[in-house]
């Protein structure tokens, strides 16, 4: 099974993504974790990307869908895989479909999580970080017993600078307006769930797993 996760920051892919990997047993695929292994193995493309990632560049689109196809390529991914994080434009859209036409291969399921944005806003600007230990806190959904002190260390808590709510909301908008265009690419294709992401972490995983083995 071949499956695409979208959605904005916040609205949980990765806990979601945790969870039907374990369901379905495939790969779970992220941009990040692709760079990272093509790097640490020391492919041509992996040193490609290296070179922009350590001038603090955008790793361009040629180098990010050879690192993806080579990631797909590998053994474990012959039953399938959850991409999360790719792809994030049309034309990466268009190169994923070519690359898994080459491999007899193509998505089976895009799974859009929907969250509104004021709790998008509330989920990512909550957030509080340990200066001591690292430990992570939320201000609404797991706030410590004192505010601004760790449970843990007692050490001073923090907020990162690009979890402010301008930093937030500059992000947000970058996402709608870079992937409005996929959401209607897939849907074109018969291929898009929209699934309610604000319900209950377990509702969520359900509603995904139904949807996905035909069930709903």
């Amino acid at each position: 099974m071949n499956i695409l996760f979208m959605g904005p920051p916040g609205a949980g892919k990765g806990t979601q993504a945790e969870r039907i990997v374990d369901e379905f047993k495939v790969p779970h695929i992220s941009t990040g974790d692709a760079f990272r292994l093509a790097m640490k193995q020391g492919t041509a493309l992996g040193q490609k990307a290296k070179e922009y990632v350590d001038q603090g560049l955008l790793v361009p689109d040629d180098v990010t869908n050879g690192i993806v196809r080579e990631r797909l390529q590998q053994p474990d991914c012959d039953q399938g895989f959850l991409l999360d994080g790719f792809p994030r434009t049309l034309s990466q859209a268009e190169a994923l479909d070519e690359m898994l036409a080459a491999m007899n291969r193509s998505i089976d399921h895009v799974v859009n999580l929907k969250v509104d944005r004021s709790l998008l806003l509330a989920r990512l600007t909550g957030r509080r970080i340990c200066k001591a230990c690292g430990s992570t806190y939320h201000v609404l959904f797991n706030a410590p017993a004192k505010d601004g002190v760790c449970d843990k260390c007692g050490g001073e808590l923090y907020q990162r600078s690009d979890d402010t709510e301008e930093k937030v909301g500059t992000r947000l908008d970058e996402y709608i307006s870079k992937t409005a265009p996929l959401l209607a690419y897939y849907s074109d294709k018969g291929l898009l769930r929209e699934v309610d992401g604000e319900k209950e972490i377990d509702t969520v995983t359900s509603d995904i797993i139904s949807y996905m083995r035909g069930l709903s």
